[in-house]
C-alpha cells in the first residue's frame, strides 16, 4: 500500500524496491489477518483469548483456526537492514507523584547496510479503575545507525503519559503498576 504517493510516488517506490533507498517508517494503523479480526484495536480489557510468550500457540480460539495476532500490527516496519534492542533499563522502579523516571535501550545495527529505525514506547497501566488500552504508545524516537553501530535511547516518562479521562470525565493519574 502506498497510500496517495503523489506524483513523484513512482520514484519513491522504485527507490525503495531497487535497494536505492533503506525504508524505516512504522504503520500508523494495524493491518488484520482475517475478516473476523476487525476491528483490530488495543483499546479492551486484557482479557479473552490471552497470548501466552512463554507457551506460544499459535491458535488461541476453540471456534476457529486463526493467529491470535494482526497480519501487520500498529508500528510494524521493514528495512534493508536489521536492528536489535536489548538492556531496556528504568531509572527507578517507582516515581514520584510530580516527578519523571527514564526508560533507556541499546540499539544495536545488526545488519550490513546503514539504516534507520523507529524506537517505541509503550505502556500498559494494569490497575486502572476503568478500562485502559492494552499498549498506549506514548513516546518514539527514530535512530540512525551504521552497520555494528549502537547507541542508547532514552525516553522521560512523567505524569502525563500516565493520564487518562476517567469516568468523572477529570484528566487523572491513577497511582498503580505500570509496563513498560
Amino acid at each position: 500500500e502506498t497510500w496517495f504517493a503523489g506524483t513523484e510516488g513512482g520514484h519513491a517506490i522504485a527507490d525503495v524496491l531497487f535497494g536505492d533507498y533503506n525504508p524505516s517508517g512504522k504503520l500508523p494503523m494495524s493491518f488484520p489477518r482475517s475478516v473476523g479480526q476487525i476491528p483490530t484495536y488495543y483499546s479492551h480489557l486484557n482479557t479473552g483469548r490471552p497470548y501466552n510468550p512463554e507457551k506460544p500457540n499459535k491458535y488461541t480460539s476453540r471456534y476457529f483456526d486463526e493467529a491470535n495476532g494482526p497480519l501487520y500490527p500498529f508500528g510494524y516496519g521493514l528495512s534493508y537492514t536489521t536492528f536489535s534492542v536489548s538492556d531496556v533499563n528504568m531509572s527507578s522502579a517507582t516515581m514520584p507523584r510530580d516527578g519523571s523516571v527514564t526508560a533507556s535501550v541499546q540499539v544495536t545495527n545488526t545488519g550490513n547496510r546503514e539504516g534507520a529505525t523507529v524506537i517505541q514506547l509503550y505502556l500498559q497501566d494494569v490497575t486502572a479503575s476503568m478500562s485502559r488500552p492494552v499498549k498506549m504508545l506514548r513516546g518514539f524516537k527514530k535512530v540512525t545507525l551504521k552497520p555494528g553501530e549502537t547507541q542508547t535511547v532514552s525516553f522521560p516518562i512523567d505524569v502525563g503519559a500516565l493520564k487518562f479521562w476517567n469516568q468523572q470525565m477529570k484528566y487523572v493519574a491513577e497511582p498503580g503498576k505500570f509496563n513498560v
